[in-house]
């Protein structure tokens, strides 16, 4: 058994991904160290201090004041060409001019400045004696699975495999049909599935240690979490490495040089990394966008991974995510190995 093409040709893909220090930090190292960057980044603090600028005319030391006293504002006079600069830059996020009625001036577009718009006039409708219609009374909550970190791990996760797929698979390929490798595998006594399938199956074996690598890491710093089942993780996990595979192999299939390779690489994952939700919602798009967005194999399997870990979502309620994973990744198998050159 252990003779067998399909075994020989696994280990071969084996020893060549870790003889390569750069393979290793690109699929162990590199994941961890972008989770902790953003992590730290985006870590949830509140919004923030919101800085308010108060245009200097008569009055603006009154608003000033009430506006220094609300929690999460603070507040600073500026003449008119300093204020218009600071509001151009982004440096403040709302600009009072005092008079009769007051004039909030703002960049409606940025989320802070609509926030510091409704805080600044709150804190000074009650300075001028305005009382609250309703009693009401604040419960502050920090929900796990609500953190940018918890959005963010899933979608690492979903990149990683789509890149260990492309790049690890398409690389070893072209390079061994420059070095005119795979004429000499002709010559053996192998059937072109084993080689293609030898991919495959070596990524498999080092797929584990990437989930372990990072979804502990996240655990261990961020304390993210998988709310569903570790089972149901690591089947969508394989499916989307041999989905990927897939792709790899048949972007490869007839690409003659590097360059070209990396050509096409580029032009494939492209797309998924914009579009796919791996740093921020894919919702942001147009709705006419959303049909293509949602048809990427990056974009379901990001949201079958994050149904899972953030939701605890059943396998058996991901089956649309799960099929255009899945047939993406046979598709693109088939199509290899139908047009797959090996000179």
């Amino acid at each position: 058994m252990i003779d067998h093409p399909l075994v020989q040709l696994t280990l071969a893909r084996m020893r060549e991904f870790y003889r390569e220090p750069e393979a290793i930090f690109w699929v162990f190292g590199f994941p961890l160290v972008l989770a902790f960057a953003l992590g730290i980044a985006f870590r949830n603090r509140g919004p923030g201090e919101l800085k308010v600028g108060v245009l200097r005319a008569p009055g603006d030391s009154a608003i000033a004041s009430a506006l220094d006293r609300a929690p999460g504002l603070a507040a600073a006079v500026l003449d008119s060409s300093e204020a218009r600069v600071e509001l151009r830059t982004g440096r403040i996020a709302l600009l009072v001019v005092p008079g009769t009625p007051l004039v909030y001036r703002y960049d409606s577009t940025r989320t802070e400045s609509r926030l510091a718009r409704l805080e600044a006039d709150a804190a000074l409708q009650r300075a001028r004696g305005r009382a609250d219609a309703a009693p009401v009374r604040d419960e502050r909550i920090t929900e796990p699975g609500a953190r940018y970190i918890d959005f963010l791990i899933p979608g690492l996760l979903g990149m990683n495999l789509m890149g260990s797929g492309l790049w690890g698979i398409g690389f070893s390929v072209v390079q061994a049909r420059t070095k005119k490798l795979l004429k000499r595998l002709m010559a053996t006594p192998m059937r072109r599935g084993h080689y293609l399938l030898s991919f495959i199956l070596s990524r498999l074996l080092f797929l584990f240690l990437e989930i372990a690598a990072l979804v502990g890491f996240g655990w261990l710093m961020f304390g993210v979490g998988v709310r569903g089942s570790y089972v149901a993780l690591a089947l969508i996990t394989v499916l989307g490495a041999l989905s990927f595979a897939g792709l790899g192999m048949l972007v490869a299939s007839r690409a003659r040089t590097i360059e070209a390779v990396s050509g096409l690489m580029n032009l494939v994952m492209l797309p998924m990394w914009i579009l796919s939700g791996t740093f921020f919602s894919y919702a942001r798009f147009p709705d006419a966008m959303q049909p293509f967005v949602k048809a990427l194999p990056l974009t379901a399997l990001n949201d079958a991974l994050r149904a899972v870990m953030i939701d605890g979502t059943g396998l058996m309620r991901l089956g649309a995510p799960l099929a255009i994973v899945a047939g993406w990744g046979a598709v693109s198998f088939v199509i290899a190995l139908q047009i797959f050159r090996w000179r």
